[in-house]
Protein backbone atom coordinates (compact mmCIF):
# COMPACT_ATOMS: atom_id res chain seq x y z
CA UNK A 1 0.00 0.00 0.00
CA UNK A 2 1.56 3.40 -0.78
CA UNK A 3 0.75 5.73 1.90
CA UNK A 4 2.05 9.24 2.38
CA UNK A 5 2.53 11.42 5.66
CA UNK A 6 2.60 14.93 6.08
CA UNK A 7 3.31 17.15 9.09
CA UNK A 8 2.37 20.70 10.02
CA UNK A 9 5.13 21.80 13.06
CA UNK A 10 3.63 24.69 14.34
CA UNK A 11 3.93 27.38 17.10
CA UNK A 12 1.32 26.34 19.02
CA UNK A 13 0.82 22.68 18.00
CA UNK A 14 2.14 19.88 15.76
CA UNK A 15 -0.14 17.57 13.30
CA UNK A 16 0.51 14.44 11.59
CA UNK A 17 -1.75 12.95 8.85
CA UNK A 18 -1.27 9.78 6.89
CA UNK A 19 -2.93 8.93 3.51
CA UNK A 20 -2.92 6.37 1.50
CA UNK A 21 -3.21 6.81 -2.53
CA UNK A 22 -6.74 7.22 -3.07
CA UNK A 23 -6.76 9.94 -0.66
CA UNK A 24 -8.35 8.36 2.07
CA UNK A 25 -7.08 10.00 5.72
CA UNK A 26 -5.82 6.88 7.36
CA UNK A 27 -4.57 8.18 10.93
CA UNK A 28 -4.10 11.56 12.59
CA UNK A 29 -1.91 12.22 15.77
CA UNK A 30 -1.30 15.56 17.67
CA UNK A 31 1.45 17.19 19.63
CA UNK A 32 3.06 20.18 21.36
CA UNK A 33 4.77 23.39 19.71
CA UNK A 34 7.50 22.46 17.62
CA UNK A 35 8.83 25.78 16.17
CA UNK A 36 12.40 24.84 16.77
CA UNK A 37 13.43 28.96 16.57
CA UNK A 38 11.18 29.22 19.55
CA UNK A 39 11.66 25.45 21.53
CA UNK A 40 14.89 24.61 19.99
CA UNK A 41 15.92 21.39 17.98
CA UNK A 42 15.40 18.79 20.26
CA UNK A 43 11.90 19.61 21.66
CA UNK A 44 10.64 20.31 17.78
CA UNK A 45 12.50 16.84 16.83
CA UNK A 46 10.63 15.10 19.38
CA UNK A 47 7.36 16.68 19.25
CA UNK A 48 7.25 16.12 15.12
CA UNK A 49 7.88 12.30 16.02
CA UNK A 50 5.25 12.19 18.72
CA UNK A 51 2.38 13.90 16.02
CA UNK A 52 3.94 11.12 13.71
CA UNK A 53 3.81 8.15 15.55
CA UNK A 54 0.64 8.89 16.96
CA UNK A 55 -0.56 9.04 13.75
CA UNK A 56 1.10 5.88 12.94
CA UNK A 57 -0.81 4.09 15.66
CA UNK A 58 -4.00 5.26 14.78
CA UNK A 59 -3.30 4.40 10.46
CA UNK A 60 -1.91 0.84 11.61
CA UNK A 61 -3.21 -0.41 14.73
CA UNK A 62 -0.21 -3.76 13.99
CA UNK A 63 2.90 -2.77 14.63
CA UNK A 64 3.54 -5.18 12.18
CA UNK A 65 1.73 -2.57 9.43
CA UNK A 66 3.17 0.67 10.80
CA UNK A 67 4.91 2.53 8.07
CA UNK A 68 8.90 3.09 10.07
CA UNK A 69 9.21 4.72 12.32
CA UNK A 70 12.77 4.52 14.54
CA UNK A 71 12.40 0.88 13.77
CA UNK A 72 8.68 0.02 13.05
CA UNK A 73 8.11 -0.51 9.17
CA UNK A 74 7.41 -1.07 6.03
CA UNK A 75 8.80 2.35 4.48
CA UNK A 76 6.95 5.60 3.43
CA UNK A 77 6.50 6.70 0.04
CA UNK A 78 7.03 10.55 1.04
CA UNK A 79 7.06 12.61 4.10
CA UNK A 80 6.52 16.76 3.93
CA UNK A 81 7.26 18.89 6.92
CA UNK A 82 5.98 21.90 7.52
CA UNK A 83 7.50 24.06 9.92
CA UNK A 84 9.07 27.98 10.67
CA UNK A 85 12.48 28.34 10.14
CA UNK A 86 13.34 26.20 7.64
CA UNK A 87 14.47 29.24 5.21
CA UNK A 88 17.47 29.41 7.37
CA UNK A 89 20.36 27.16 5.89
CA UNK A 90 21.20 25.68 8.92
CA UNK A 91 17.91 24.96 10.75
CA UNK A 92 17.02 23.16 7.57
CA UNK A 93 20.45 20.72 6.62
CA UNK A 94 19.74 19.87 10.48
CA UNK A 95 16.02 18.98 10.49
CA UNK A 96 16.34 17.18 7.29
CA UNK A 97 19.25 14.94 8.30
CA UNK A 98 17.52 14.22 11.48
CA UNK A 99 14.15 13.30 9.69
CA UNK A 100 15.40 10.92 7.17
CA UNK A 101 16.41 9.27 10.06
CA UNK A 102 13.73 9.29 12.10
CA UNK A 103 11.00 8.94 9.99
CA UNK A 104 12.50 6.91 6.83
CA UNK A 105 10.57 7.09 3.55
CA UNK A 106 11.58 6.83 -0.47
CA UNK A 107 11.35 10.88 -0.20
CA UNK A 108 11.68 14.06 2.01
CA UNK A 109 10.91 17.57 2.04
CA UNK A 110 11.26 20.06 4.61
CA UNK A 111 9.57 23.21 4.03
CA UNK A 112 7.92 26.46 5.78
CA UNK A 113 4.77 25.70 7.56
CA UNK A 114 3.70 28.86 4.53
CA UNK A 115 3.84 26.69 1.63
CA UNK A 116 2.16 23.99 3.31
CA UNK A 117 -0.77 26.84 4.24
CA UNK A 118 -1.16 28.05 0.75
CA UNK A 119 -1.34 24.15 -0.38
CA UNK A 120 -3.95 23.49 2.04
CA UNK A 121 -6.05 26.32 0.36
CA UNK A 122 -5.22 26.43 -3.61
CA UNK A 123 -3.19 23.91 -4.35
CA UNK A 124 -0.19 24.49 -6.80
CA UNK A 125 -1.97 27.90 -8.26
CA UNK A 126 0.13 31.10 -8.03
CA UNK A 127 -0.93 33.16 -4.70
CA UNK A 128 -0.11 34.89 -1.35
CA UNK A 129 -0.54 32.88 2.19
CA UNK A 130 -0.79 35.49 5.36
CA UNK A 131 -0.01 33.05 8.68
CA UNK A 132 -1.12 34.89 12.11
CA UNK A 133 -0.61 32.85 15.17
CA UNK A 134 1.60 32.54 17.38
CA UNK A 135 3.76 34.39 15.08
CA UNK A 136 3.05 35.95 11.54
CA UNK A 137 4.40 36.11 8.17
CA UNK A 138 3.92 36.57 4.42
CA UNK A 139 4.51 34.19 1.89
CA UNK A 140 4.05 33.89 -1.34
CA UNK A 141 4.00 31.20 -5.27
CA UNK A 142 4.30 33.23 -8.47
CA UNK A 143 3.07 31.07 -11.55
CA UNK A 144 6.56 29.17 -11.63
CA UNK A 145 6.64 28.09 -8.03
CA UNK A 146 9.14 30.76 -7.11
CA UNK A 147 8.61 31.57 -3.61
CA UNK A 148 8.56 35.12 -1.94
CA UNK A 149 8.56 35.72 1.66
CA UNK A 150 7.62 38.86 3.68
CA UNK A 151 7.76 39.66 7.63
CA UNK A 152 8.14 36.61 9.75
CA UNK A 153 11.27 37.84 11.54
CA UNK A 154 10.36 36.48 15.08
CA UNK A 155 8.91 38.21 18.49
CA UNK A 156 11.64 40.85 19.23
CA UNK A 157 11.56 42.65 16.14
CA UNK A 158 8.59 41.17 14.02
CA UNK A 159 5.63 39.11 14.24
CA UNK A 160 3.49 41.98 13.46
CA UNK A 161 -0.45 40.94 13.95
CA UNK A 162 0.13 38.00 15.39
CA UNK A 163 -1.28 36.29 18.45
CA UNK A 164 1.72 37.22 20.27
CA UNK A 165 1.55 40.71 19.02
CA UNK A 166 -2.37 41.41 19.89
CA UNK A 167 -1.07 39.57 23.63
CA UNK A 168 1.80 42.12 24.22
CA UNK A 169 -0.26 45.11 22.75
CA UNK A 170 -2.71 44.29 25.38
CA UNK A 171 -0.64 44.01 28.66
CA UNK A 172 1.30 47.17 27.47
CA UNK A 173 -2.64 49.23 26.96
CA UNK A 174 -3.27 47.32 30.44
CA UNK A 175 -0.03 48.71 32.23
CA UNK A 176 -0.49 52.31 30.31
CA UNK A 177 -4.65 52.32 31.58
CA UNK A 178 -3.25 51.27 35.43
CA UNK A 179 -0.48 54.35 35.40
CA UNK A 180 -3.47 56.75 33.89
CA UNK A 181 -1.17 57.04 30.89
CA UNK A 182 -3.35 55.93 28.39
CA UNK A 183 -7.30 55.32 27.32
CA UNK A 184 -9.82 53.15 30.19
CA UNK A 185 -9.84 49.57 28.93
CA UNK A 186 -11.41 45.98 30.45
CA UNK A 187 -7.70 44.66 29.00
CA UNK A 188 -5.94 44.44 32.31
CA UNK A 189 -8.85 43.07 34.34
CA UNK A 190 -9.40 40.09 31.74
CA UNK A 191 -5.85 39.25 31.61
CA UNK A 192 -5.28 39.80 35.49
CA UNK A 193 -8.32 37.07 35.71
CA UNK A 194 -6.47 34.78 32.80
CA UNK A 195 -2.88 34.60 34.74
CA UNK A 196 -4.07 34.58 38.41
CA UNK A 197 -2.59 38.29 39.09
CA UNK A 198 -3.68 40.63 41.88
CA UNK A 199 -3.43 43.32 39.59
CA UNK A 200 -1.56 43.96 36.37
CA UNK A 201 1.18 45.13 37.52
CA UNK A 202 2.55 41.64 39.12
CA UNK A 203 2.85 40.56 35.57
CA UNK A 204 6.74 42.07 35.45
CA UNK A 205 7.02 39.59 37.87
CA UNK A 206 6.28 36.48 35.85
CA UNK A 207 7.84 34.82 33.63
CA UNK A 208 5.91 34.41 30.26
CA UNK A 209 6.93 32.60 26.94
CA UNK A 210 5.85 34.15 23.89
CA UNK A 211 3.29 31.20 23.86
CA UNK A 212 1.98 31.93 26.77
CA UNK A 213 1.61 35.58 25.74
CA UNK A 214 -0.29 34.81 22.67
CA UNK A 215 -2.33 32.88 24.55
CA UNK A 216 -3.70 36.02 25.58
CA UNK A 217 -5.15 37.26 22.22
CA UNK A 218 -8.45 35.31 22.46
CA UNK A 219 -9.20 38.36 25.03
CA UNK A 220 -8.30 40.91 22.97
CA UNK A 221 -11.03 39.72 20.79
CA UNK A 222 -13.53 39.34 23.53
CA UNK A 223 -12.86 43.17 24.81
CA UNK A 224 -13.53 44.08 21.16
CA UNK A 225 -16.51 42.17 20.33
CA UNK A 226 -17.51 43.67 23.68
CA UNK A 227 -16.86 47.36 22.92
CA UNK A 228 -13.83 47.94 24.70
CA UNK A 229 -12.65 50.95 22.22
CA UNK A 230 -8.44 50.09 22.99
CA UNK A 231 -9.14 46.29 22.05
CA UNK A 232 -11.08 47.44 19.08
CA UNK A 233 -8.37 49.30 17.80
CA UNK A 234 -5.74 46.67 18.42
CA UNK A 235 -7.75 44.76 16.32
CA UNK A 236 -7.87 47.24 13.59
CA UNK A 237 -3.99 47.47 13.86
CA UNK A 238 -3.47 43.77 13.63
CA UNK A 239 -5.32 43.69 10.37
CA UNK A 240 -3.48 46.88 9.04
CA UNK A 241 -0.27 45.70 10.12
CA UNK A 242 -0.40 42.30 7.93
CA UNK A 243 -2.28 43.83 5.12
CA UNK A 244 1.29 45.36 4.94
CA UNK A 245 2.74 42.06 4.51
CA UNK A 246 0.43 41.20 2.13
CA UNK A 247 0.99 44.68 -0.13
CA UNK A 248 4.65 44.21 -0.16
CA UNK A 249 4.36 41.22 -1.40
CA UNK A 250 1.88 42.49 -4.18
CA UNK A 251 4.09 44.64 -4.87
CA UNK A 252 7.54 42.68 -5.77
CA UNK A 253 5.61 40.21 -7.67
CA UNK A 254 3.64 42.93 -9.88
CA UNK A 255 0.12 41.67 -9.14
CA UNK A 256 -1.40 45.07 -8.35
CA UNK A 257 -3.99 45.16 -11.00
CA UNK A 258 -4.24 41.23 -11.45
CA UNK A 259 -6.79 38.76 -10.01
CA UNK A 260 -5.24 36.38 -7.19
CA UNK A 261 -5.81 34.57 -4.26
CA UNK A 262 -4.92 35.91 -0.74
CA UNK A 263 -5.09 33.12 1.77
CA UNK A 264 -5.59 33.96 5.67
CA UNK A 265 -4.39 31.76 7.59
CA UNK A 266 -3.54 30.51 11.27
CA UNK A 267 -5.93 31.88 15.32
CA UNK A 268 -6.24 34.97 15.03
CA UNK A 269 -7.63 35.37 11.62
CA UNK A 270 -10.34 32.53 11.80
CA UNK A 271 -11.53 33.93 15.27
CA UNK A 272 -11.47 37.64 14.16
CA UNK A 273 -14.28 38.53 11.62
CA UNK A 274 -12.84 42.63 12.80
CA UNK A 275 -9.28 41.80 11.69
CA UNK A 276 -10.28 40.29 8.65
CA UNK A 277 -12.17 42.82 7.77
CA UNK A 278 -9.46 45.64 8.16
CA UNK A 279 -7.22 43.16 6.56
CA UNK A 280 -8.96 42.88 3.34
CA UNK A 281 -10.00 46.87 3.42
CA UNK A 282 -6.40 47.70 3.60
CA UNK A 283 -5.27 45.22 1.07
CA UNK A 284 -8.03 46.07 -1.60
CA UNK A 285 -6.82 49.47 -1.88
CA UNK A 286 -3.69 48.42 -3.18
CA UNK A 287 -5.04 44.93 -5.02
CA UNK A 288 -8.64 45.59 -5.97
CA UNK A 289 -9.43 42.37 -7.73
CA UNK A 290 -7.44 40.19 -4.49
CA UNK A 291 -9.86 37.43 -3.59
CA UNK A 292 -9.28 37.20 -0.21
CA UNK A 293 -10.20 34.04 1.40
CA UNK A 294 -9.97 32.03 4.92
CA UNK A 295 -7.94 28.98 5.16
CA UNK A 296 -10.63 26.06 5.89
CA UNK A 297 -8.49 23.34 5.70
CA UNK A 298 -6.11 21.96 8.25
CA UNK A 299 -2.65 22.92 7.10
CA UNK A 300 -1.33 19.65 7.44
CA UNK A 301 -3.85 18.39 4.59
CA UNK A 302 -1.53 20.72 2.24
CA UNK A 303 2.02 19.00 3.29
CA UNK A 304 0.17 15.18 2.92
CA UNK A 305 -0.94 17.19 -0.51
CA UNK A 306 2.53 17.67 -1.48
CA UNK A 307 4.22 14.83 -0.09
CA UNK A 308 1.50 12.67 -3.10
CA UNK A 309 3.64 15.02 -5.56
CA UNK A 310 6.83 14.38 -3.80
CA UNK A 311 6.12 10.67 -4.52
CA UNK A 312 4.73 11.06 -8.02
CA UNK A 313 7.66 12.84 -9.18
CA UNK A 314 5.80 16.52 -9.36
Amino acid sequence: MRCFLGIDAGGTRTRALFRDASGKILGRGTAGPANPLKVGFELSEREILRAARLAAVAAFPLQSLRPKIRGVKPPLHAVVVGLAGVDRPPVHRRLLKWLKKAIPARRHLLTSDAAIALAAAIGRAPGIVIISGTGSIGYAEDEHGRAYRSGGWGTLYDDVGSGYDLGRQAVVAALRDHDGRGQRTVLGRKICRALRLRDITKIVLKPLTPQKIASLFPFVLEAARQGDLVARYLCDLAGHDLSELAIALVERLGWKRREFAVVCAGGVFTSSARVRRTFSHFLRGHAPRARVVLLRRPAVEGAVALARELADGS
